[in-house]
Order: C-alpha cells, then structure tokens, then sequence
C-alpha cells in the first residue's frame, strides 16, 4: 500500500473526463509543459485509458500526447493505480486527494518525486491552491520543487 494518504473511495466514472494541471512536480517530459490537460476514459476491460496532451516550452509549440494506460489496484477503492506508459512497468499513481465535487485532485506517490494538483477548470481560487500546496507539505514533498503550468486564457 502507498505511504500518502489515499481517498477512500473513487466513483470512478465520475472521475473520468479531463483535468487541467495546475500545478506539478513533474517528470522529465513535462518538466517545460504549458496547456497540460490530463483525460482519462474508462475501458470496457475495466482499465482507464489516460490521455496526456501539452505543449512544451510555450503556447505555440506543438500538441505533444502521452498514452499511458492505468490499471486500478484491487482493493483501493479506485484510488490507487499502477499507470503504464512501457510494458511491464506500472508507475504507482494515488489518487491522494478529491474534493466532493469532483472538480480538484491531488496526485500523489510514495516516493514522493512527482505530484500534480489538477482541476476541471484551468484556473482555481488562490486559496485552493495554497490548501492544496500546503496537502503535499504535509505528505512530506518538497514544496519549492512545485511548477505552477500555464495554462491558455480561456
């Protein structure tokens, strides 16, 4: 079992559909990211199909798309997955945070290299954002190795 908090249970239809990166620590490909939007679809085989599209360096470079594959780990209450991006590796992935309506979310992981707040809106209140940063201190990240993503007026 992860070493960060879990949610309890995932409704995980509700949780399909896309969410804007507000904020990461990121990975190495994302690491330059603007416009980063995170979709996930569920499977008919039950796994979550994730559709990761940015733009690298600024907002007029090109779409780039990631397509990893999340696999929910049996007993989690769909809120830990292992997430595919090279077989046979899976990546854990927590889902650490979810407010009740389903509109923010914190992604977390054990080791504590990599996080992403995202929302279904590209911008959130700034409160939100400092509860949010102030989750990860809390789980034991590093916060001053978090990148806020910028994000297209809309």
């Amino acid at each position: 079992m992860p070493t960060v908090p879990v949610v309890h249970a995932v409704d995980l239809p509700r949780f399909m559909g896309a969410w804007y990166v507000i904020a990461s620590i990121p990975s190495y490909p994302e690491r330059d990211a603007y416009d980063a939007v995170e979709s996930y679809e569920l499977r008919p085989d039950g796994r979550i199909q994730t559709t990761f599209r940015y733009r690298k360096g600024s907002f007029d470079a090109p779409l780039k798309t990631m397509r990893p594959v999340g696999t929910v780990v049996p007993g989690t209450g769909n809120a830990v997955w292992g997430m595919q991006f090279i077989w046979p590796i899976k990546a854990e992935y927590v889902i650490s945070y979810l407010d009740p309506d389903y509109a923010e979310t914190i992604i977390a992981r054990s080791k504590r290299d990599y996080a992403w707040i995202m929302a279904r809106t590209p911008e959130i209140p700034e409160a939100a954002y400092a509860a949010d940063v102030e989750r990860l201190k809390s789980m034991g990240y590093d916060v001053a190795k978090l990148r806020k993503v910028p994000q297209s007026p809309r």
